[in-house]
């Protein structure tokens, strides 16, 4: 097994993960394929709509086919030229409670059937359980993880370590540990499908990145029944490189319609909000008129193509270095995902320790929830770490960021440093200008074309929490660095107090001289302002 990551954004990586019947790319969807009841055969799946690689249930297999798949082997049997991996049967074991086969039988089928990628019997954890109840999953499936070396009889299949643990996120994270350390090429976190169908992305945050900090972050992570497309952009910035999903034709038996965004249902429609090749020849009348089985293929095929165009716009996003913009837009499409998205506020310092310090492409701010992404947290740590003024700097000029960047060679600014220059004189080297700018805070002349802190756009006017964020940054600076002086040029018409009034405050505890001075248009009324601030 080998996995190679070639772009990385957030803890998204796009990479190539090579399997004895080839290698394919991550991201991936992987379409869960029913034998029994499939709306769209393996082959099309493939040749039409460019899948790389499914799964299967290994345990459904061997129940309702027996040696069939093993006498053809899988690739045949499913038709399908692709890479194919296994589902042990744990979730039927959620579902009904108990299942006909053992760990050892089904780790022997699966090398029988010569699947690509299998997974362990797991004894999934559930939603509506005890914690006595989810350690014992917890327990016994570390139990059959470890006593996998002994039944494995092939070097040739990657093999899957579930996490268990489910909404106790210590026993999330005792399982991610004790399973990484076993060598499994592929680890997967179970149990999450009665969190997402209850639209409790918040929790699945919690459970994903949990696990991913636990489990080698060189190793990909498979996230079971991901489902839904809008949703595709969350699991991916977590770090899930894998996932699979049934949706697409379980919502189509429902007459269920996907987009990137939610779902309708057929009759609801009067349009078709797609152009993919099923949708832009007929109507939802149309559809709704043809046979049962013909309509529930047109959904299926129509949830494919939602499925790997969303798939295709998240890994451009990640080579564009704009998967958080785009995370941003997508989240935005349902409450619960917005609150998922909020969420990750608890674990920014993981994820700026393994995201990208450089971009080919500025970002975009749009509001306060933008203030968790890896860059401003990123500048954060780093101005307080790594950061000091200069030598001979006694003064600190606060300056307001100004529309163009970067700053320091704006119109505006060169007005101020030129009447700067004029007041002060000689003195002029003892002040240290800094600008107070969203999202990052204190942006030090100095860094001032340092990425991103110059490669960006903001929305203005800013919200309330951003100028707060700022606020405090900016007073934190002040705090941890040792000036005589502070000189706050104002801005009053994109600022409103709060800044003013945390500067005031921590020079005032910290004894160290406080000046502020409104930022006025007219040069002369600010030349006068700064000719009595000398005086003083």
């Amino acid at each position: 097994m080998s996995f190679e990551i070639k772009e990385k954004d957030l803890l998204a990586r796009i990479g190539r993960l090579k399997t004895k019947s080839g290698v394919f790319e991550t991201p991936a969807l992987l379409p869960v394929i029913n034998p029994a009841v499939q709306p769209v055969p393996p082959r099309k799946i493939r040749e039409t709509f460019c899948f790389e690689a499914l799964i299967t249930n290994a345990y459904i297999l061997k129940k309702r086919f027996k040696n069939q798949p093993i006498k053809e082997g899988l690739h045949k049997f499913l038709d399908f030229n692709g890479v194919i991996m296994t589902d042990s049967g744990a979730y039927q074991m959620l579902v009904y409670g108990d299942i006909e086969t053992t760990p050892e039988e089904i780790v022997k089928y699966q090398e029988q059937i010569d699947t690509d990628i299998a997974t362990i019997l797991d004894w999934p954890t559930g939603w509506r359980v005890t914690k006595k109840y989810a350690e014992k999953t917890v327990n016994e499936t570390l139990k059959r993880a470890r006593e996998l070396p002994k039944i494995k009889t092939r070097n040739d299949i990657l093999w899957v370590g579930p996490v268990q643990g489910g909404k106790y996120l210590d026993l999330v994270a005792k399982s991610a540990e004790e399973m990484g350390k076993l060598p499994f090429d592929v680890y997967a976190l179970g149990s999450p499908t009665e969190v997402m169908e209850n639209y409790r992305f918040d929790v699945l945050v919690d459970m994903i990145l949990t696990a991913k900090m636990k489990l080698p972050i060189e190793k990909p992570l498979h996230l079971f029944g991901a489902g839904h497309p809008f949703m595709f952009s969350l699991a991916v910035a977590l770090g899930c490189d894998l996932f699979d999903s049934a949706a697409y034709a379980l919502y189509a038996k429902e007459n269920r319609y996907m987009t990137e965004t939610g779902t309708f249902r057929l009759e609801e429609l009067n349009y078709f909000p797609c152009t993919c090749p099923t949708c832009s020849q007929k109507t939802p009348k149309e559809i709704s008129e043809l046979p049962k089985e013909e309509r529930q293929r047109f959904l299926a095929e129509h949830n494919l193509y939602v499925c790997a165009a969303e798939l295709k716009r998240v890994k451009q996003a990640i080579k564009d270095g704009r998967l958080w913009e785009h995370l941003e837009i997508r989240m935005r499409s349902h409450p619960a995902l917005l609150q998922a998205l909020k969420k990750l506020k608890t674990y920014e310092e993981f994820i700026e320790e393994n995201s990208p310090v450089v971009k080919k492409s500025g970002l975009f701010f749009f509001d306060s929830v933008g203030l968790m992404r890896p860059e401003i947290v990123r500048h954060r740590k780093r101005l307080t770490e790594r950061y000091s003024p200069p030598q001979n700097a006694s003064v600190l000029v606060l300056v307001p960021q100004t529309r163009s960047k970067p700053f320091h060679k704006s119109k505006k600014f060169k007005a101020i440093k030129k009447i700067l220059r004029k007041t002060f004189g000689e003195k002029s080297d003892r002040l240290h200008i800094c600008f107070y700018a969203a999202p990052f805070g204190v942006v030090p002349i100095e860094l001032d074309e340092v990425y991103p802190l110059s490669q960006h756009e903001t929305v203005l006017p800013l919200d309330k929490e951003t100028i707060e964020y700022v606020a405090d940054q900016t007073a934190r600076y002040i705090k941890n660095n040792d000036y005589k002086a502070v000189i706050l040029l104002h801005d009053p018409e994109n600022w409103n107090d709060a800044l003013l009034k945390a500067c005031k405050g921590v020079c005032a505890k910290r004894k160290v001289k406080f000046e502020h001075l409104i930022l006025n248009r007219e040069s002369k009324a600010f030349l006068a302002s700064f000719k009595s601030l000398m005086e003083k």
